[in-house]
């Protein structure tokens, strides 16, 4: 007699699989669609310091991570980037508190005693004044930051770095590790840290303050170094740093075309953001790019790794990356054409406005809650048998 099958646990995203099919190993997302999405949407955050629009980017990046999130490693860690989100906004209200804001106000709070400075340390004060123009601002400046940081963490909660690692060009597959491996330690090492807490929290033993930190962090180091010794050895094994004869004449177009690209993109961008550059700053980016695409197409020719089963491009990445594209160049837009809503004025102090379009321009971002395969359901542990089911099964 054959013994049940485990059942299978639901899926949050159930009704969304009429849109997008499930993900598996040949239609799963290409990891760059995912960071084209999530700098889209970093870029429109950029440009606006109304939080009512960056809570809407919030909202939107926070949508799509728990719809399309899946239960690896890896994708734990849009918890820590918005903890640290809320750290830095605390941060820029303490130093806008203590150590002053530029910004002139005629609503005071509160004022501190003012340390006094020697002359070398004119324009910065400690203490004095808080005005309530003052710490808006400071709010504001904060939480864009949070919304850039939070960005970057969808990203990272819904990419693979495994699979972007793969999706690299050969010139930049070192410095792709480099980066996987630091943007997975992070992950790895909150997944570390939650089990052992509970670990002693099953074993009765305090696992906060001083002395539980003390305890938890010695293992968590522990683990960490024996996986960095097993990567190590992992990379060593399958001939990581190797790289193909290639002569010398390339090398020195490589670098030239490298070095001249980058030259130029930054030539290009400062043309653009000046008044007078506006004439040659897109040309010169443009050349700037193509030489630079050039010198990493050459620079791939040292690479000597074959990629397996590459990650392909199709139409849903598409879609994906052009929603956080569109996201953004609406952004630009509005803000070109000076869309008195994107920047609230703290100077007088008025309450922030949510702009219409700008707002359903953000709206686009969710685009990928519906279109991105949906990840598969996790399995349900599977019931123990019960006794007179053993004696059956038995032979």
């Amino acid at each position: 007699m054959s013994s049940p099958r485990p059942p299978r646990a639901a899926a949050p995203g159930a009704p969304r699989r009429r849109l997008a099919p499930e993900a598996n190993r040949s239609n799963a997302l290409h990891p760059g669609a995912w960071w084209l999405w999530a700098l889209g949407l970093a870029t429109a955050a950029s440009r606006t310091t109304n939080p009512l629009l960056i809570g809407l980017l919030i909202g939107v990046a926070g949508y799509v991570v728990a719809a399309r999130r899946t239960a690896a490693p890896w994708a734990r860690a849009y918890g820590a980037f918005v903890k640290i989100a809320l750290f830095v906004i605390g941060i820029r209200l303490v130093f806008a508190v203590f150590l002053g804001s530029p910004i002139p106000g005629t609503h005071l709070i509160v004022t501190l005693p003012e340390v006094p400075l020697p002359d070398w340390a004119r324009g910065v004060r400690i203490g004095g004044r808080v005005t309530a123009e003052g710490v808006v601002f400071a709010l504001y400046d904060g939480v864009r930051l949070a919304g850039l940081l939070i960005c970057v963490g969808a990203a990272n909660a819904l990419a693979s770095p495994a699979r972007l690692l793969k999706s690299l060009p050969g010139a930049l597959y070192e410095a792709g590790v480099a980066v996987v491996v630091a943007m997975t330690f992070a992950p790895n090492l909150i997944a570390d840290v939650q089990r052992l807490r509970a670990a002693r929290r099953l074993r009765g033993r305090a696992d906060r303050g001083v002395r539980g930190l003390l305890q938890v962090g010695l293992p968590v180091l522990e683990g960490a170094l024996e996986r960095s010794v097993a990567l190590a050895a992992a990379m060593d094994a399958r001939g990581f740093g190797r790289t193909a004869a290639v002569p010398a004449r390339v090398r020195r177009t490589t670098a030239a075309l490298t070095l001249g690209g980058l030259m130029g993109v930054c030539a290009g961008t400062y043309g653009l953001l000046t008044a007078d550059g506006g004439t040659y700053g897109l040309p010169v980016l443009g050349a700037g790019l193509a030489a630079a695409l050039g010198g990493l197409w050459l620079g791939g020719r040292r690479a000597v790794r074959t990629r397996y089963r590459p990650d392909v491009w199709g139409v849903r990445a598409w879609l994906v990356a052009g929603s956080g594209a569109a996201v953004a160049g609406l952004m630009i837009a509005a803000s070109s054409y000076g869309v008195p809503e994107l920047q609230p004025g703290v100077v007088p102090l008025v309450a922030p406005e949510l702009p219409l379009w700008p707002a359903a321009a953000i709206l686009l971002g969710l685009l990928p809650a519906f279109v991105a395969p949906v990840p598969p359901p996790a399995q349900a542990p599977a019931p123990r048998p019960s006794r007179a089911a053993a004696k059956e099964q038995s032979p």
